[in-house]
C-alpha cells in the first residue's frame, strides 16, 4: 500500500511540474505569438530584383541592383535544381509540417556534446524555418529566434503551399559572388541559365547555402569539391540520382567560369550610364535597383563601335601630331618587372591597347615586357610576354614640351628608357608581324560623338570621351561647350522664317557695335578680312561672322532668342549680339537635337536613349514612341489601308524653311568650310563651328535619316593651334564615321516640300540666272523669289563698306574656302 502511495505522490509531482512546465512553455509561446511579424505578407512578396538593360538587338547591355537576383516562378526552376537543395538542406521537406522534430532532437543531443566541448553549436532549421528567418527574422543567434523561427515555420506551412515556400527559398538565399536566388548564382558562376547546368554544378551550388565562403572554389577548392561530392551522395540516397551519375559528377574537376559584370556591349559604357541616369529620374533608386525593370535602349551596337573608333582615330590624330608627353609612369626592371608592372592600373575599355614596360631601347627597336593577366582568383599570372616597338612605330613621338620640342627621332631611346611604362598596340602580322608593336598615347584632348535618328530622336551611338575607365565624363550630355559657328543655322532659321530669302544680300564688311557700357566691339570673319555683299547662302557656306552679326542685329536679338529656346539649344538665352556667333553654352545632344528638327522638317523631336521600359510582370510603363495609331488595334486585316500614324509633335520651324536652311546647308559640304565631307558622294548637310582661340572644334552634319554632332576639345578650354578648326578637325570624324555607318545604303536625297519654287539664280549676287559658272538652283517660298533689284542690306551701316574705311576686300572671297569655320569673335 505504502509503494502504491509513494508512486502516487511521484506520479502527482511529476504531473504537477509537466504542467507548470507546459503552463511555462505555453506563456513563453504565448508572449513570443505576439511579437511574431506577419507572416502573411510572403504571399505578396515581390523580392528586390535586378534591373536589365538590352540594346535595340536585344544584346544585353548592363545589370542594376542591390543584390544580383534574377526572379524565377517555381514552375521553371528544374527539378534537378529543386531535388539537390532539397537533399542538401531538407531532405524531408515535403514530408515535415515545417519542423523536422527528428533532425531538431539530433541537433539538440549534439549540440549540448558541442556545448561541453566548447565547438560551434549546429542548427536543425528546416527549408520552410529558413525561410522564416530570411524574410521575416534577424540572424541573431538566441532560443527566442530559434522559437519564433519554428512557430513561423509552422503557421507558413499551414499558409502556402511547398512549392511556394520553395519558390522563395531558391529565389532568395544568398549563393556567394554577390548573387542572390539560383538563376542569378547559375550565371554568376558558370555563365549559363539553370536549364543548361549539369549535374556536378547543380551540386556545387546546392552545397553553398551551408557557407558560399566557406566553398569559395578559388580559395578553398578542396573543402568546395567534398560538399558538392556529400550533396551528389544525398541525392543518391534520396532516389534523385544514381550512383553512376553521381559518380560521374564527382570525377568532373570544379571550374567556374565568373560572368564578366562590366558592359556586355562593347563601347557602350557612356551610353550605359546615360540610361542609368535616366532610369534614376524616372523611378528613383529602389524602382532601378530593386524594381526589376527591362529596359530597351535605342543603341545600335554596330554603330556604337563605329563611332567610338572615329572619334578615337580623330583624337589620337591630333594628339601625335603634338609630340610625345612622357610615359605613364616608371617601375623597376632589374627584378620581376611583371609583378610591377601587374600593379600599374590600366584602362580596361581599351583592348585595343596593352600596358608595358621598356626593358631595353636601342636605336632600331625597343624591347618591352607586355602587363601579364590575372588569374580568377586575382593572382598574377606566371607567363611573361614581350614584345618589340621597332623605331617607325614611334618617330611620330616627337617631343611635346621642353628643349627637345619637335625633335626628329632617330633611335628608340630617344624616346623611351629602360622602365618606362608605356601603352602600345599590337600589329597585324601583315604590319609587323608577330610581337610586333606601336607606340601609343593617352590623349590629352577629347570629344564627344552623338548619332541620331532624327525623325524619332533616338540616340544611335552616344560616345562622351576616349576612356570611360579614365574619365565617366560625359562630354555629350554633361559638357557645356560654346558651338561657334554652328550655332549660325538658327540664326538663319530665324531670318528664313521672317522675310528673308536664301538669295537675299547682306553685306558682309566691318561693323562697330556699341556693347552699352562706353566699348565698342569689332567682330572679325575667321582669317580676317571680309567679301563685300554677298548672299544668305554664302555667308553660311563660308561662315561669315560679320554677315551673322549683321544679319542678327537686323532681325533683332530678342527673335534670335526664341528661336535658339524653341529648338532646345538654351533654355534661356541672353539677346546679345554676339550669342548669335555661339557666344552660349550648350551640350553636343542638344545641338544634335536641334539639328534633327531641321532634318525632320521643322517637327519637334524628343531625343531618348529609352524605347520602352517593361516591368518585372512584362508590363509596358514607358513607351518612347507617342504617335497616334487608333487602327492599329485591328483583329485581322480584312481589305482596309494600313494604319496611319497621327504625329502631334510641334511644327517648330516652318517645313519649307527647314528644307531652305538645309540646302544651304548643303553647299557648306560642297563649296564651303566643309568639303572633307565631300567625298562621302551623297546629300549631306552639316555645318561647322569654331570658337575664340580654337578652343572648341565642332561639327553637326545630317542626311535624311542620321544626324550626327561631333565636338573635340580639352576639358578644360584652352588654344588647340592655328588651324584648328571644325572643318580641320571634326569634320573628318564626321566623314570617317559615315563612311562606315552608311555603308551599303543608297544615297537619298532631301524631300523638297509640296510648294517650293526652284529657280536659278547667281550664287554671288542672288538674282535670277540664265546660266553660267556660278549658276546654282535656289528654293523659294510660295510668294517669294529672286530680287529684281540688287539691293544690299546693311550697304549703309556700320563701317566702311566693301572697298572702303581702308579694309581690303577679301581677294579669295569667290573661292571656296577649305578651311576655317568662322570663329566667335
Amino acid at each position: 500500500m505504502v509503494f502504491i502511495r509513494f508512486f502516487g505522490w511521484l506520479f502527482a509531482i511529476g504531473a504537477f511540474l509537466f504542467l507548470v512546465v507546459a503552463g511555462a512553455v505555453g506563456i513563453y509561446l504565448a508572449s513570443l505569438n505576439e511579437g511574431l511579424p506577419d507572416y502573411t505578407q510572403l504571399k505578396k512578396y515581390e523580392p528586390p530584383v535586378m534591373s536589365r538593360i538590352h540594346a535595340a538587338d536585344g544584346q544585353l547591355m548592363a545589370e542594376y541592383a542591390r543584390e544580383r537576383r534574377l526572379f524565377l516562378p517555381i514552375q521553371l526552376i528544374p527539378d534537378r535544381v529543386k531535388q539537390a537543395f532539397i537533399s542538401a538542406e531538407d531532405k524531408d521537406f515535403y514530408n515535415h509540417p515545417g519542423v523536422d522534430l527528428v533532425s531538431l532532437a539530433s541537433a539538440t543531443v549534439k549540440n549540448f556534446d558541442n556545448l561541453m566541448a566548447g565547438r560551434r553549436l549546429v542548427g536543425a532549421s528546416t527549408i520552410t524555418q529558413q525561410v522564416a528567418k530570411n524574410f521575416l527574422l534577424s540572424n541573431e543567434r538566441t532560443v527566442d529566434r530559434k522559437a519564433k523561427e519554428m512557430l513561423l515555420a509552422l503557421r507558413i506551412t499551414n499558409a502556402l503551399s511547398k512549392d511556394q515556400v520553395l519558390e522563395l527559398y531558391l529565389n532568395e538565399i544568398y549563393l556567394g559572388f554577390r548573387s542572390y536566388g539560383v538563376a542569378a548564382a547559375s550565371l554568376a558562376y558558370f555563365d549559363k541559365p539553370l536549364a543548361e547546368l549539369d549535374l556536378a554544378q547543380i551540386a556545387y551550388l546546392a552545397a553553398l547555402p551551408k557557407g558560399p565562403e566557406n566553398y569559395n572554389p578559388y580559395r578553398s577548392n578542396a573543402a568546395a569539391v567534398e560538399r558538392r561530392n556529400y550533396v551528389l551522395d544525398q541525392m543518391v540516397i534520396n532516389g534523385y540520382a544514381t550512383r553512376e551519375e553521381a559518380d560521374a559528377a564527382k570525377a568532373e574537376p570544379l571550374e567556374v567560369t565568373p560572368r564578366n559584370r562590366a558592359a556586355q556591349v562593347f563601347a557602350a559604357d557612356y551610353f550605359s550610364e546615360e540610361v542609368r541616369r535616366k532610369l534614376l529620374e524616372m523611378y528613383g533608386e529602389n524602382g532601378l535597383y530593386e524594381g526589376g525593370l527591362s529596359v530597351r535602349t535605342t543603341l545600335d551596337p554596330q554603330m556604337q563601335v563605329m563611332a567610338r573608333d572615329a572619334l578615337h582615330k580623330g583624337l589620337i590624330k591630333y594628339d601625335e601630331a603634338h609630340g610625345w608627353r612622357g610615359p605613364v609612369t616608371t617601375v623597376d626592371v632589374t627584378a620581376d618587372w611583371g609583378a610591377a608592372l601587374a600593379a600599374v592600373p590600366y584602362f580596361w575599355d581599351l583592348p585595343e591597347w596593352r600596358l608595358a614596360v621598356v626593358l631595353s631601347a636601342g636605336p632600331e627597336a625597343a624591347t618591352i615586357g607586355l602587363q601579364p593577366d590575372r588569374t580568377p582568383a586575382g593572382k598574377v599570372a606566371t607567363e611573361r610576354e614581350r614584345g618589340v616597338i621597332p623605331l617607325s612605330e614611334l618617330k611620330w613621338a616627337r617631343w611635346g614640351k621642353g628643349p627637345r620640342r619637335g625633335a626628329k627621332v632617330a633611335a628608340t631611346s630617344d624616346v623611351l628608357s629602360p622602365g618606362d611604362v608605356v601603352y602600345v598596340e599590337k600589329l597585324s602580322e601583315g604590319d609587323g608581324g608577330e610581337g610586333t608593336y606601336r607606340l601609343r598615347q593617352v590623349p590629352e584632348i577629347s570629344g564627344a560623338l552623338v548619332a541620331m535618328e532624327p525623325r524619332t530622336g533616338r540616340v544611335r551611338a552616344l560616345v562622351g570621351g576616349f576612356s570611360y575607365a579614365q574619365s565617366e565624363f560625359n562630354r555629350a550630355t554633361q559638357a557645356m561647350r560654346q558651338p561657334g559657328s554652328s550655332f549660325k543655322p538658327f540664326v538663319y532659321s530665324a531670318a528664313l522664317d521672317n522675310g528673308y530669302t536664301p538669295a537675299s544680300v547682306v553685306m558682309d564688311g566691318p561693323i562697330e557695335l556699341d556693347q552699352g557700357n562706353g566699348q565698342i566691339w569689332r567682330p572679325q570673319n575667321y582669317g580676317g578680312g571680309f567679301g563685300g555683299p554677298s548672299t544668305l547662302r554664302t555667308g553660311i557656306e563660308r561662315s561669315r561672322n560679320l554677315m551673322t552679326v549683321r544679319l542678327a542685329s537686323d532681325m533683332g536679338m530678342p527673335l534670335v532668342a526664341e528661336y535658339a529656346e524653341r529648338f532646345g539649344i538654351y533654355d534661356k538665352m541672353m539677346p546679345v549680339v554676339s550669342m548669335a556667333l555661339g557666344a552660349g553654352e550648350t551640350t553636343v545632344l542638344r545641338m544634335a537635337n536641334a539639328y534633327s528638327i531641321i532634318a525632320n522638317g521643322g517637327r519637334r523631336v524628343q531625343p531618348t536613349v529609352i524605347d520602352r521600359v517593361q516591368d518585372r510582370f512584362g508590363r509596358t510603363i514607358f513607351k518612347h514612341d507617342q504617335r497616334v495609331c487608333a487602327a492599329c488595334v485591328a483583329d485581322a486585316w480584312t481589305g482596309q489601308d494600313e494604319p496611319e500614324l497621327i504625329d502631334e509633335r510641334e511644327q517648330v520651324l516652318d517645313p519649307m524653311t527647314a528644307y531652305q536652311i538645309t540646302s544651304m546647308m548643303e553647299g557648306v559640304v560642297q563649296r564651303g568650310t566643309a568639303t572633307v565631307v565631300k567625298s562621302l558622294n551623297r546629300p549631306i548637310a552639316g555645318k561647322t563651328g569654331t570658337t575664340n582661340d580654337e578652343k572648341d572644334a565642332w561639327f553637326l552634319g545630317f542626311t535624311p535619316d542620321l544626324v550626327v554632332g561631333i565636338f573635340l576639345g580639352y576639358d578644360t578650354p584652352r588654344p588647340m593651334g592655328h588651324g584648328s578648326t571644325g572643318g580641320l578637325m571634326a569634320a573628318p570624324v564626321f566623314r570617317d564615321f559615315m563612311s562606315v555607318a552608311l555603308a551599303g545604303q543608297p544615297p537619298q536625297e532631301f524631300r523638297v516640300p509640296d510648294g517650293m519654287t526652284l529657280v536659278p539664280i547667281d550664287r554671288k549676287t542672288g538674282m535670277r540666272s540664265s546660266g553660267g559658272p556660278n549658276t546654282i538652283i535656289e528654293a523659294f517660298k510660295p510668294g517669294t523669289g529672286p530680287a529684281d533689284i540688287y539691293e544690299v542690306i546693311g550697304a549703309d551701316s556700320g563701317g566702311a563698306v566693301a572697298g572702303g574705311g581702308g579694309t581690303p576686300v577679301d581677294p579669295d572671297a569667290d573661292r571656296a574656302v577649305v578651311t576655317g569655320t568662322g570663329g566667335l569673335y
